[in-house]
């Protein structure tokens, strides 16, 4: 089985600590080491270096490199360019049909995902694996159980248990859900049919190809010439000629909103899972209590509740009677706002282009 982690992103939700020249996956958020490092080194020992495949722009390579010296530089996929989720995976599979169209492949997303309890994670994998080499025809997804009614993310609805692989309930695909209201997101995490969705899934490339092929004729096509070339010296000229002109699309919009439902089956755990692509959500993996605060750098705090603070200056930070705050402190720039308000940053990133703070993006 091969597994493709993506890490292309630039993460500008956890600005200004990720930009477009030190994006999130690059960075050590939470510990010693990256987000890419934490996201691949939670597949070992189970999976073998060469299985693993990174895709992500062009200006990452030699960050990837330098990051994981393991890899291969013929193991890491480049996109010419940022063209959304539905031209990633279509260029990742349009490589993998042409080698083995039925070898079982994971499709993971690197850069902003924890998991924390890998040994649970890694049996998922072997688990869905054994589902796809039976049935090459299905796509298996992962869900991690809801801990609480998460709007900021969407959910996948399940069905009746079909049969268990490896003591791992397997259960009949419904449909997906997208960031629900506040109301209906705490209805979904405890009615037991519902689970956050991952993005996470175990198939084949030929079931994909084929589905690329009904579900988005114009993508396909684009996808038809760089994989005729992929292996010759035509390749590179290629790639770079057709990919910029494919439109962007997300996956789910291109294929998975297409999907015939009964092609799926879901594999739903509490693996410790937590998406931390924004402040706020950081905050909540990384706190035990919702009132507990969340630091690192140079911090004294008096009195403070549910709070984030993030320093990478030599400069003390001191807060006093702070309540549900994100500061996080740069050399070159200071982000102060409310944990509520962290939605906007994106919004004020992207407002920053053409100014005399374009450089700080």
């Amino acid at each position: 089985m091969k597994i493709v982690l993506f890490a292309g992103g630039v993460g500008s939700r956890l600005w200004p600590l990720s930009r477009k020249n030190a994006p999130k996956q690059f960075g050590k958020i939470i510990a010693d080491r990256s987000m890419l490092q934490i996201a691949v080194h939670k597949l070992f020992p189970e999976f073998k270096w060469e299985d693993v495949f990174i895709s992500t722009g062009k200006a990452y390579s030699p960050l990837i490199l330098e990051q994981l010296p393991q890899l291969s530089e013929k193991n890491i996929i480049v996109e010419p360019e940022m063209r959304d989720v539905g031209p990633a995976v279509g260029l990742v599979i349009a490589q993998f049909v042409k080698k083995d169209p039925n070898e079982p492949i994971v499709l993971l997303w690197g850069s902003d995902h924890l998991v924390k309890k890998e040994a649970l994670f890694r049996k998922i994998l072997r688990a869905a694996e054994k589902l796809v080499l039976k049935d090459p025809n299905k796509i298996v997804f992962i869900g991690q159980k809801p801990r609480y009614g998460n709007q900021n993310v969407g959910y996948i609805e399940y069905g009746d248990t079909q049969e268990k692989v490896d003591g791992l309930d397997v259960n009949e695909f419904v449909s997906f859900k997208y960031a629900p209201p506040q109301d209906v997101a705490n209805v979904f995490a405890t009615d037991e049919k519902h689970s956050w969705n991952l993005g996470y899934f175990v198939t084949t490339p030929a079931l994909l190809w084929k589905m690329f092929e009904e579900f988005s004729p114009e993508l396909f096509a684009h996808l038809k010439k760089i994989h005729d070339a992929f292996g010759t010296e035509k390749y590179e000229k290629v790639l770079a000629e057709v990919y910029p002109q494919i439109e962007k699309i997300s996956f789910d919009h291109a294929i998975l909103e297409k999907m015939d439902p009964k092609t799926g089956c879901v594999i739903s755990q509490d693996i410790g899972w937590s998406d931390i692509g924004a402040w706020e959500a950081l905050k909540e993996a990384l706190s035990d209590k919702v009132d507990a605060n969340v630091t690192k750098g140079k911090i004294l705090l008096e009195n403070c509740t549910d709070s984030i603070l993030h320093n990478e200056t030599k400069q003390l930070i001191v807060g006093i009677d702070l309540n549900e705050l994100v500061v996080v402190s740069m050399d070159d720039v200071i982000l102060i706002c409310p944990k509520g308000s962290v939605p906007k940053i994106k919004t004020l990133v992207k407002s920053l282009d053409g100014t005399s703070y374009e450089h700080l993006v």
